[in-house]
C-alpha cells in the first residue's frame, strides 16, 4: 500500500527498527526490494535518485514505482532521493511521490535553509513529506568524486539543528557522521556522538545516507541511537551485477531476461539480508 514517509517511519519506530530506503532505477531492483519486504512483512521505501535520470527518467520509472507500491502487501513510501533543485522535486510531487528529499547540503547554511524551506512550502501544501540534509557526505551520491581530506569538516553541526528545523519545518533530517556514498576504500570511522547530540535536540526522524558497507553491528548501533531511515543501494546493485556477470560467463550466450532474473534474485537476497538487520528480525 502506498503511504507517506511519516507512516513508514512510525511503523518502524514501534518495533525499535529503521526503515530501509532503496534506490530502484529499474524493474529488477523494484521487484527485488518489494519481494524482500513482503517476505519479512516490513515497511520499505522505494527511492529514485535524480542522478539516475539518464538511467530511468522520472516520468517513466515514477509511475511504475507508484503502481507497484499501491499493489504491495506492506506499507511503501515512494521517495525522491537527493533532489538537486526545486523543479525536479516539483515533478516528483506532481507524479504522486509521497516524499521528496531536497539536497542543498553543499551550499552555505543560509542558502540550504532558504531552498529547503521553499520545497517544504510547496510539498506540504500538497500533502507530501520532505527530507533535507544538514552536513554533507564526503562523496557525491553515486560514489563519484574523491573523499574529503578532512571528513569531519563536513559533519553535521548539532548546534545548528534546532534553527534549521524551526525555519524549514522538514519532516526528516539526513545527518553526516562519517558515512560516504559508494564503495568504501577504507573502513569508515563513525562519530556516534553526533547522532546522540542531534537526537537529544529533536524527535524529527533522522536519516543515514551512505549506508552500504557498514557492518551489521554498526547498523544496530546507529538504530539504537536514533537513526530511523537508512539509505541503501550500492552493494545491492553490485550483487546484481556480479550474478549477471557470472551467468553470462557460465553460459556464453542466451537470453537477456535470464541474466536479468539472476540479477534480480541476487539483489533480493541482498535486500532481504539488509532488511533483516534494519528491522531487528532474526534470520
Amino acid at each position: 500500500m502506498l503511504v507517506s514517509l511519516k507512516e513508514v517511519v512510525a511503523v518502524s519506530k514501534k518495533h525499535n527498527a529503521a526503515v530501509g530506503a532503496f534506490n530502484t532505477p529499474n524493474l529488477e531492483c523494484l521487484l527485488a526490494v518489494l519481494d524482500a519486504a513482503e517476505a519479512l512483512n516490513v515497511p520499505v521505501i522505494l527511492s529514485h535518485a535524480q542522478l539516475h535520470e539518464s538511467v530511468a527518467p522520472l516520468e517513466k520509472i515514477g509511475p511504475v514505482m507508484l503502481e507497484l507500491a499501491k499493489r504491495a502487501k506492506v506499507p511503501v513510501c515512494v521517495h525522491l532521493d537527493h533532489g538537486e533543485d526545486f523543479d525536479y522535486c516539483k515533478r516528483a510531487v506532481e507524479l504522486g511521490f509521497t516524499s521528496v528529499m531536497i539536497d542543498y547540503s553543499t551550499l552555505p547554511y543560509e542558502d540550504n535553509l532558504r531552498g529547503t524551506a521553499e520545497v517544504v512550502k510547496y510539498a506540504h501544501a500538497r500533502g507530501v513529506d520532505v527530507e533535507a540534509e544538514l552536513g554533507a557526505l564526503p562523496q557525491r551520491e553515486g560514489g563519484a568524486g574523491e573523499a574529503a581530506a578532512d571528513p569531519e569538516a563536513l559533519y553535521t553541526k548539532p548546534e545548528l539543528v534546532p534553527d534549521f528545523l524551526a525555519r524549514t519545518n522538514v519532516d526528516a533530517l539526513a545527518i553526516a557522521f562519517g558515512t560516504a556514498h559508494g564503495i568504501y576504500k577504507t573502513k569508515p570511522v563513525l562519530n556516534m556522538d553526533i547522532i546522540d547530540r542531534v537526537r537529544a535536540l529533536t524527535d524529527v526522524p533522522l536519516v543515514m545516507h551512505g549506508g552500504s558497507g557498514i557492518s551489521h553491528e554498526e547498523y544496530r548501533n546507529v538504530i539504537r541511537r536514533g537513526i530511523n531511515k537508512i539509505n541503501y543501494y550500492t552493494y545491492m546493485s553490485y550483487a546484481g551485477y556480479a550474478a549477471a556477470k557470472a551467468h553470462a560467463e557460465a553460459n556464453g550466450s542466451g537470453f537477456f531476461h535470464d541474466m536479468a532474473l539472476c540479477a534480480q534474485k541476487a539483489m533480493e537476497e541482498n535486500a532481504l539480508s539488509t532488511l533483516h538487520v534494519f528491522s531487528g528480525k532474526q534470520s
